[in-house]
Order: structure tokens, then sequence, then C-alpha cells
């Protein structure tokens, strides 16, 4: 179908912790909120069923997705009729007791499942003056995918919270006709005043799409604390909307078609994209991985 001119998404903001039945209300009420304001999608950020204490509650906690937990999400979607991207749900990896995956699910209005992006780039990163974060003991990274997701015409591609800072994945996604960006997230607050809206606002700008990005904030428990400003951003890098610190609460934008071809039109850079210098991108890492490989095995690393 052709996408409508105007298409408004709902981007959440909210303050999750260990309590599923807390976030499924939390949720709840963000759904009401997009309903009220005339939205045909709403975001969840990363992280929107449970934030735990440690890695081992979230191992505990982790469930397929024909949970009753997960159906929770689904039973929303429906009752509200509202599209659900649900940013961030640790999802057990049938292949990987031991561990889970970080799934986007992408919900439509009678609840199904359309599509599951699994998060690539997994956070482990020891911040400066602040806390040692490795993602990777509790989670597996998902294959190497572009998801793009039609939903009433409006392509939606997806990506989940550090995948932020790895461009090349955007640069898929708008090749492959993205006409808006997901970035659930849960930023630290470090990490956050220093680079969010400089990232968001870049990815925008690089890809010529819309970006929403739903996100935690507040304080979740005694060991963890994000930084919030749930974000919508323009083609042209403006900032559209700001959460700033509250919640729950949502934001909305409106996806202009005419403003996304516009912005396209006037200056192509899809049209000037060199694909020699994509593969110096491709052999360089390469080579990079390679080194750093054999570092690791001279000094005995994992």
């Amino acid at each position: 179908m052709p996408p409508p001119l105007l298409f408004r998404l709902a981007i959440g903001q909210m303050t999750a912790t260990g309590s599923h039945a807390a976030n499924v209300e939390t949720a709840r009420a963000l759904c009401e909120l997009a309903s009220e304001a005339g939205a045909t999608m709403l975001a969840l950020p990363e992280c929107f069923a449970f934030i735990g204490s440690n890695a081992s509650e979230t191992l505990a906690q982790a469930t397929t997705l024909k949970d009753a937990k997960f159906e929770a999400f689904q039973k929303l979607a429906k009752s509200y009729g509202l599209w659900l991207s649900c940013g961030g749900f640790h999802e057990k990896d049938t292949e990987d007791a031991n561990k889970v995956v970080n799934s986007h699910v992408v919900l439509n209005k009678q609840g199904d499942v359309v599509d599951v992006y699994k998060k690539m780039h997994l956070f482990d990163v020891a911040i400066p003056g602040g806390a040692v974060l490795m993602e990777s003991k509790t989670t597996n990274p998902g294959p190497a995918r572009c998801a793009v997701v039609d939903v009433d015409g409006v392509k939606i591609g997806l990506t989940t919270c550090y995948d932020l800072r790895f461009p090349e994945l955007y640069a898929a996604l708008a090749a492959k006709g993205a006409d808006v960006l997901l970035v659930p997230s849960a930023f630290t607050v470090p990490t956050g005043r220093a680079h969010w809206h400089l990232l968001l606002r870049a990815r925008a700008v690089e890809t010529q799409c819309y970006v929403a990005a739903p996100a935690q904030v507040g304080r979740h428990n005694e060991k963890r604390e994000s930084y919030g400003h749930a974000l919508g951003v323009d083609p042209w890098g403006d900032v559209l909307v700001d959460a700033g610190d509250a919640s729950p609460t949502v934001v909305c934008i409106d996806v202009d078609q005419n403003k996304l071809a516009n912005i396209r039109r006037r200056m192509p850079i899809a049209n000037h994209r060199r694909f020699d210098v994509v593969d110096l991108l491709s052999n360089a890492l390469a080579v990079a991985h390679e080194a750093h490989k054999d570092h690791k095995d001279k000094d005995g690393g994992e």
C-alpha cells in the first residue's frame, strides 16, 4: 500500500524495575497515552519488561516469546489497536541455556509477532568514573541482519541501543528502504550526557531517515540508572521531541513522507555512495580483526 503522508509514532519513556507486573502496568499507561495521541505505533525502550540488579536475576527470569510474560504485551497491542515495538526482551537462547538474546520484537495491531531483530552489538564497556557493564556475560549477539518492517506502508528499521555506535548498520537499513530507524535504549547517564543526542542526530543526517529512540530513565535499583531523553529526530537532524527525565510518558512524531522525499531529492546522498569505499571499510575491518585475534593469542587472552 502507498505510505500515508503523515504517520504518527509514539516514543515511550519509562523506568523499568525487577517487577514484571509493574512493568506491564507502565506499558499499559504508555499504550493509553499513545492511543489518546492518535498514534499508529508505540515504541517501547530496551529492557521494557525487566531490569534486575545482577546477571543471575536476568538469566533466571528470561522466557520465550510464547510465555505469559511476553503474551501480556501482545494483549496490550491487541487491546489498544496499536503496533508495538517491544525494544529489547530477554528471550531465552534455545541453543545456549546459560545465555539470553536481546530481542527487539514488533507486534501488529492484532498482537501477532511480525518480526524479531536480535541485538548484534553487545555493550561490554568500562565507563570512565562509572560502572563496568558486560552484556555478553548474559547475552549472545544476534546474526548480522537488516530488519525492516512495513507498518501501514511506512518502512521501519530495527536496531537496539549500543547498535547506535555502528553507523554501517544504519546505512544498510537506509539502503534497504527504511523511512524510520528505531533505537530503543537504556543508555547510562555518563554516556547519555556525552553522546546520546549527538549520535541520534548523526544517524538521522547520514541516512536521511527519521530516528525514534525510546528510552529508560531514572533509577531502576541501587546499581543502575538510565539517562532518559527519549528522542525523535527528523531526516535533517532537527530534534522534534525530547522527553527529558519524565516517566512514564510518550512523545510523538509525525513521519512526513513529503519531507523525506524533499530532503532526499535535494541532497541525494544515496546516489553518491561509492561501493569501493564500502569495500575499503570491509577490508580494513577484516585486517584489524585478524590483528586483534593474533594479539589475544600471544597474550593468552580469551
